[in-house]
């Protein structure tokens, strides 16, 4: 007999797919039969143990008889769509997946949802240059900061400053589905009342992924890169869109995917550049990102150990070892990402073996300048003090780092919570009838402790919504004002609010991510991981320790002062 834990379990971890065929585009023809066929037919190869369709009553819904069909739906509206969502989403042990039924996707596209292992709540999105298409009904704009989307919009809500286009796939983890549930509930309400005027069934998908942005849900960016993802509009376009699939190889597109975006200029340009061409022979070999961790440490180990000779020859030799012991280090995550096989053991090795790295090879380091060598221009004289000195800076920045991200998860959860208290108190409809002005303050500002309407941006900038952008005029969702449908402002959506608000520091920030050389600045002068890296072998193999310190300081220093300040006003501007 089925051990019931273990089906448990095993349920817990596959997704509940809600295909919306409620427009007449599902229907349309490709190879194969349907658009919805085609996609009912993919969902059948990935981890998704049911599929409900959702269509409107009287529709005739067939599916392959792979697929793992919970039912069809008839539904009488956009209120009824989002009730059946919410149902669905109450009932679910695992993630729910939401995805339009006249979506022509890869498979690795969905698989970028469905199959990551965090089963988290994350969404497919496309920005700029990644596929063509503006912003429409079947393209809502999106605003990411780097990892989550921050801003989205409807044809009734504003995303402000979009970059980029939600591509109808939507997948909800586990500990997000009773607020999903509420949300999609709520949208159904102010669906009812006519709050989002003509919007029809085909804008459910977006309407969603707004909500959940604006009630405080982290929403991941599942960025396309050059996979295919896009609704259909017409017969035509159906035909272009499912021939261009095949232009892309899936495996190729995945092993970019590996690779980490938003990396430093040292890691991006001196390592990824060539190391994605180690995954996939690493994957075939049957390594794990863990072990690649330990091969890291090793190589660390034996930089160290060179590094402590204290001779030109130990210097160079160590500074090799050091720069491939960082290629691994970037190695095990894009394998782990490749392979989809993360784990919290493993994100723990790797932070933990990264400081263990560093500190060994500061230790090495002191060794060998101690030793006194002539020919490495040694000596005992303060070296220990600069390599303890070294140490602690690093301690310090590492420290502030990580409370700072706390203490923005912890307000992340609080203006969430926040979000549902006091959701239960007001009519929405009621407060869709306030004045204009009135519905832009109650929802101003991107601060995560302050209700809605409690402040205003900067003099005559417009109110932010929850994703930091801009209210909409005449919105329906964003007038609620103080009631169950007010959108709260994220924890981080001071970070991507719109080009009106904020103080000068984050204004300043926002304007140095738009052109690539001060972008790149930014990145390098916090001295990430790879330029300390490769700071110190540089410095260690044409200098000696006593340089790679006082540098690792100097610089050190600096980017400590910029992280503080600007984690300083970025708090304040929330």
């Amino acid at each position: 007999m089925p051990d019931s834990h273990a089906i448990a379990s095993s349920d817990a971890s596959r997704a509940v797919a809600v295909v919306l065929a409620t427009t007449e585009t599902s229907g349309l023809r490709c190879p194969g039969g349907t658009l919805l066929d085609r996609l009912t037919g993919q969902l059948a190869t990935l981890p998704v143990r049911g599929v409900h369709v959702v269509a409107r009553s009287g529709d005739i819904i067939h599916a392959p008889g792979g697929t793992h069909m919970i039912g069809t739906e008839g539904s009488r509206g956009l209120a009824d769509d989002l009730r059946r969502i919410a149902k669905v989403a109450r009932s679910s042990v695992g993630p729910v997946l939401v995805v339009a039924g006249d979506l022509v996707a890869h498979t690795e596209a969905l698989a970028m949802l469905v199959k990551h292992p965090a089963r988290d709540t994350g969404a497919l999105v496309s920005e700029g240059g990644e596929e063509d298409g503006s912003p429409g009904p079947a393209r809502p704009p999106v605003r990411t900061d780097g990892r989550y989307v921050v801003a989205a919009g409807t044809s009734f809500h504003d995303a402000g400053e979009a970059g980029g286009t939600f591509r109808g796939a939507l997948q909800v983890g586990v500990p997000d589905l009773a607020g999903f549930a509420d949300t999609a509930e709520t949208l159904a309400e102010l669906a009812e009342t006519g709050t989002f005027g003509p919007m029809d069934g085909g804008e459910v998908p977006g309407l969603l992924l707004t909500g959940l942005v604006r009630s405080g849900v982290q929403v991941r960016a599942a960025r396309l890169g050059r996979l295919h993802a896009d609704r259909m509009t017409g017969q035509a376009e159906a035909d272009v869109a499912v021939s261009r699939l095949a232009e892309v190889d899936e495996g190729e597109a995945r092993l970019d995917a590996a690779v980490k975006t938003g990396d430093g200029f040292f890691a991006t340009y001196a390592v990824s550049s060539w190391s994605r061409y180690l995954v996939r022979p690493m994957a075939r070999f049957g390594l794990t990102p863990n072990a690649v961790t330990g091969i890291s440490v090793g190589f660390a180990a034996l930089a160290a150990i060179w590094f402590s000779v204290g001779t030109r020859a130990g210097l160079i030799a160590g500074a090799v070892l050091l720069y491939l012991s960082f290629v691994l280090d970037c190695l095990d995550g894009q394998l782990a990402r490749y392979t989809r096989s993360f784990s919290p053991l493993g994100a723990w090795l790797d932070a933990t073996f990264d400081r263990v790295k560093e500190y060994a090879v500061y230790l090495g380091l002191a060794l060998g300048y101690a030793a006194g060598l002539d020919v490495a221009g040694g000596g005992p004289d303060g070296i220990w003090a600069l390599a303890v000195s070294a140490m602690i800076l690093q301690m310090l920045r590492h420290m502030i780092d990580f409370s700072y991200a706390g203490a923005r998860a912890d307000a992340s959860r609080v203006g969430a919570a926040w979000a549902r208290a006091a959701g239960s108190l007001a009519d929405p409809a009621g407060a869709g009838r306030r004045p204009e002005s009135e519905r832009r303050a109650a929802f101003a500002g991107a601060d995560a402790g302050r209700a809605p309407g409690a402040a205003e941006g900067e003099a005559g900038a417009p109110a932010a919504g929850a994703g930091g952008g801009p209210v909409a005029a005449g919105s329906g969702w964003t007038g609620a004002g103080a009631g169950r449908a007010g959108p709260l402002a994220r924890a981080d959506a001071g970070d991507g609010a719109g080009p009106g608000t904020g103080n000068a520091i984050v204004r300043l920030s926002r304007t140095m991510e738009k052109a690539s050389l001060t972008r790149w600045f930014k990145k390098i002068i916090v001295l990430p991981i790879g330029e300390r890296m490769a700071l110190i072998a540089v410095t260690a193999a044409l200098f000696n320790a006593r340089v790679t310190f006082v540098a690792l300081l100097t610089w050190g220093g600096i980017a400590a002062l910029y992280i503080l300040f600007g984690r300083a006003g970025r708090s304040l501007s929330r």
